[in-house]
């Protein structure tokens, strides 16, 4: 499993920007991340099209966001956290101050 923090630049919603995003993808037909879980409040959890696994979106104090990376298969978390982390560059790069990745 992979732990990933991401701190947004000041004043802005991060989480709420992610879970719209991915909501606009969808309607698009677009996109390789699909929400999976039940919805919950600042909560989400996704599957990705390709790789075995569910990535967890958390919205935490302060607008930090917590993602859980889980992988079915043994040793492949990098994928899914590789799509994820470009997922997030692509569309919020320039809303993004600090990112920490955390290895267990």
């Amino acid at each position: 499993m992979r732990k990933v923090q991401i701190i947004p630049e000041d004043n802005f919603r991060l989480y709420g920007a992610i879970v719209a995003k991915e909501l606009e993808l969808a309607k698009k037909k677009k996109g390789t991340f699909h929400r999976s879980g039940a919805k919950a409040k600042d909560k989400a959890k996704w599957n990705h099209s390709n790789y075995a696994g569910w990535v967890n979106i958390e919205r935490g104090m302060g607008e930090v966001v917590l993602i859980e990376v889980h992988s079915k298969k043994g040793g492949t978390e990098w994928q899914l956290l590789h799509a994820f982390l470009g997922f997030m560059d692509r569309h919020f790069s320039d809303k993004i101050r600090t990112v920490q990745i955390h290895y267990s």
